[in-house]
């Protein structure tokens, strides 16, 4: 097994802790940029190593947001699904629409093949693992479908693997023997595979090729969000479906295509009215971003989404 690697930002210089902190994650992980809430005073410190075929990480770092973007997605040099498993502090996992907000030791699952983003509203600790997409087909048929659902480490198959990986990693970090590692990687991956298949969205009687098609959909709508002629029509068009069979493939979920475009877009808006870096935009030009071509509508939505006008939410989380 390859030594423990350990990186901080500690004593560096506050132009170049930032720029420090992307490139060892981005070299760690997958390609990913941080945007800390205080970059002025933000550390951030990571130990990192190889078990066999995954990637193993400890990651300690202030309030940040973590995004894996489009350009991203595009520059990955390897498909991985990563488990983030909070080990102290709190942090919310976005992907496909869906929020896995987790708690010391909870923990979900990403994939670098589509946007994501982690936030950390404060001081925190997590331990990640990555593992390649073809070995995790062998276990998980659909992961895609389970990305971003917060999985409980206090109970259940998810608490044995959650102890399980925790007791793993304490063990990386005195000595492991390399002879046991194709016994461990395959522990692992089975306890993977077991935790997530009491979930609804990977049991056996679910329609493979329906998943896959839900999966191409969002794939799709996440891809043209600022499409301002984004509608079910088109992304039945696109995705060479019937519209009545892309409403068929909706119908267990809560909402409807459109409404489903429609929140994806208020929550990419309300975001963005809250990351420094756009602060100078106006709120039409950042409505646009997201498909709006109305600014009166975008205010009449986004208030009956979130209570209150787009100026109100930037102004209330400036404040905050």
């Amino acid at each position: 097994m390859a030594h423990l690697e350990t990186f901080s930002t500690s004593g560096l210089e506050m132009r170049r802790k930032l720029e420090f902190w992307n490139d060892t994650a981005c070299s760690s992980f997958t390609p990913i940029v941080s945007d800390p809430v205080d970059p002025r005073h933000f550390q951030g410190e990571l130990t990192r190593t190889r078990v066999g075929d995954l990637t193993v990480a400890e990651v300690y770092s202030d309030a940040q947001i973590v995004r894996h973007t489009r350009a991203h997605v595009a520059r990955s040099r390897a498909a991985m699904f990563f488990i983030h498993l909070q080990l102290e502090g709190e942090s919310t996992t976005r992907q496909d629409g869906r929020d896995a907000r987790l708690g010391p030791g909870d923990f979900t699952l990403a994939d670098t093949q589509r946007p994501y983003e982690i936030h950390f509203d404060g001081p925190n600790r997590m331990f990640v693992l990555g593992i390649p997409e073809a070995l995790m087909r062998r276990y998980i048929a659909c992961p895609e479908s389970v990305v971003a659902v917060p999985m409980s480490g206090s109970s259940g198959m998810s608490g044995l693997l959650s102890n399980f990986l925790r007791g793993f990693w304490r063990q990386c970090r005195q000595e492991l023997d390399p002879n046991v590692v194709p016994r461990v990687t395959s522990a692992i991956l089975d306890l993977v595979a077991s935790a997530h298949a009491v979930l609804p969205q990977a049991q056996p009687d679910r329609s493979s090729l329906a998943t896959a098609h839900r999966i191409r959909i969002l794939n799709f709508i996440e891809a043209h969000l600022g499409d301002p002629d984004l509608t079910p029509m088109r992304v039945a068009r696109a995705c060479k479906i019937t519209p009545r069979y892309l409403h068929h493939l909706f119908s267990n979920e809560k909402e409807t295509v459109a409404r489903y475009i429609l929140r994806r877009r208020l929550e990419e808006c309300s975001r963005a009215l809250t990351v420094p870096s756009q602060r100078g935009r106006t709120l039409t030009a950042i409505a646009f971003d997201y498909g709006f071509n109305s600014p009166t509508h975008f205010g009449r939505v986004f208030r009956a989404r979130f209570g209150c006008t787009p100026r109100e939410y930037r102004r209330r989380v400036a404040n905050s």
